[in-house]
């Protein structure tokens, strides 16, 4: 056998081993972000809190009933087998008598949601408590020393970088004032506004236009419309004559609380 061949072979089976080395792990299904939204849609109509509509004597909203057996003497879920698992069984069945959900449930189970169920069972079939009943955990913040970050910066960036996203471009100093003044007052900022701050090279030059914003009147009257808008408020009836009603005192109120930062409590 030729030098060259037995060279071509090597590099052949390197190459082989070093494909395999890069295959990335398999991804970790996430429970609360992509099973529990599933088995609400699909199965807890059936298998939920509703106890007059409840079958198979087990629930899947819950963590200790989901892993035990219900009427049957089989397991729902038996975590790292997908084979064992009742509920495997019955979303996979060919049977329609044992299908679920059944055919005349108007949410079926796609065969990518199967395999994601499938494969969630096949990695241990996690259980996360729901988010809102999680204790309240303070996270590290990323860190980056080669970058002056705010907190909520460093963790927008990492989410990006998992995410393989680049930031957007840091936003001139007009853009930034636009932003800002939009926010706060729903009103652009005047000609003269610009210029004083594109003036002003203070490091405090942002903070003052923030100051200065919250307090001028129009920041009351732009947040006020958001509260009076979800209490139906109107300074007229809308039908009929269109007739108007003495009400603009309850939306003046709104207007200076806001403006005074009146305290919710």
């Amino acid at each position: 056998m030729s030098t060259r061949l037995l060279n071509s072979i090597f590099i052949a089976v390197l190459c082989c081993f070093v494909q395999i080395n890069e295959c990335p792990a398999e991804e970790q299904i996430d429970f609360n972000q992509q099973i529990r939204p599933l088995l609400s849609d699909r199965c807890f109509a059936c298998h939920g809190p509703d106890e007059e509509h409840r079958e198979g004597g087990f629930r899947l909203d819950v963590q200790e009933s989901a892993f035990g057996h219900g009427d049957s003497e089989e397991t729902i879920l038996v975590p790292g087998h997908p084979e064992k698992s009742l509920l495997i069984e019955r979303i996979t069945s060919e049977d329609s008598s044992l299908r679920m959900p059944p055919q005349h449930a108007k949410a079926q189970l796609s065969d990518q949601q199967i395999e994601l169920i499938r494969k969630w069972v096949a990695q241990g079939a996690n259980w996360e408590g729901h988010w809102s009943y999680q204790p309240i955990v303070r996270p590290e913040v990323p860190a980056y020393p080669d970058k002056n970050l705010s907190p909520i910066d460093a963790f927008v960036l990492k989410r990006l970088e998992k995410e393989n996203l680049q930031p957007s471009e840091k936003a001139d100093r007009v853009t930034l004032l636009r932003r800002v003044t939009l926010d706060l007052t729903g009103l652009p900022p005047s000609l003269e506004e610009v210029d004083a701050f594109l003036t002003d090279e203070s490091a405090t030059a942002y903070e003052k236009v923030v100051d200065r914003l919250l307090n001028s009147p129009r920041f009351g009257e732009h947040q006020a419309h958001y509260w009076l808008d979800a209490a139906r408020y109107g300074d007229t009836h809308g039908l009929h004559l269109d007739n108007y009603r003495e009400m603009w005192p309850y939306r003046d109120w709104v207007i200076q609380a806001f403006n005074e930062n009146m305290p919710y409590d």
